[in-house]
Parts: C-alpha cells; sequence; structure tokens
C-alpha cells in the first residue's frame, strides 16, 4: 500500500482529474477527491476499446462524465490530453491518451493499492 501526499494541481476548476505525488509511483492522476486513477492494459492491448463493463466495471468504476465539455484537452501540470469514450451503456467515460480512466472500489482517498495487479496499472505522469 502506497500514501500519498495531497498535493493537487488542476488550473480548470471543471477538470475531473489532478495530480497526485506519491512516494512510491512519482506524480500520478487522480480524481479531484484523491482517488487513484487506473487504466487496464487488455484495454491498451485491444486498441483502447472499453472491455471493463459489468462486474468488472463494479470493483472498477469508471471516471464518467455528464458531457464531453467537462473534460479539458489538457491539464496544467499534467502532460498529455484528455477525453472521452463512450462506454457500451452509452455514458462517457474520460481517457488520457486514448486509455479509459478507472478507481477501484476498495480504495480510499491517497492510497495506491492495485498497481500491477491482474493487469491494472496506476497512471504515472
Amino acid at each position: 500500500m502506497a500514501l500519498l501526499s495531497t498535493l493537487a494541481v488542476a488550473s480548470a476548476p471543471k477538470a475531473p482529474v489532478i495530480w497526485l505525488q506519491s512516494s512510491s509511483f512519482g506524480r500520478i492522476l487522480a480524481t479531484p477527491t484523491q482517488h487513484a486513477l487506473y487504466y487496464w492494459q487488455v484495454e491498451k492491448d485491444g486498441g483502447g476499446a472499453i472491455r471493463c463493463t459489468g462486474g468488472c466495471a463494479k470493483l472498477w468504476p469508471p471516471l464518467v462524465v455528464g458531457s464531453a465539455g467537462a473534460v479539458p484537452r489538457g491539464v496544467e501540470g499534467i502532460k498529455g490530453s484528455f477525453g472521452t469514450i463512450r462506454r457500451p451503456d452509452g455514458r462517457l467515460q474520460v481517457t488520457y491518451n486514448g486509455l479509459a480512466l478507472y478507481t477501484y472500489v476498495h480504495e480510499g482517498p491517497n492510497v495506491v493499492l492495485c498497481n500491477n495487479v491482474e493487469g491494472w496499472f496506476v497512471v504515472q505522469l
């Protein structure tokens, strides 16, 4: 288990992401509530198509937004680009450099429990 400091930067108040400093992982991507964000290697290897649905999405809740306009393409202090992808259920999920973003249901704020677990990786910046 890695504990994180609460240093966070995001210039756009509407940005659905921030960055946190982790003693174990360096700078990582997180939600504004300081929950670490992950990507799934299965989706990365599959060209970015959403594969985490049903029970998977209950354990790994997707970072969803109400509209694509809620996601700025860039966020100050974070290299890379953000966007959205439509999930099979119709909701819009936030992406970072084309990869869909997820949290882990059993993690609280400022904690990383599942890096490199069954193909899930914390998003390191």
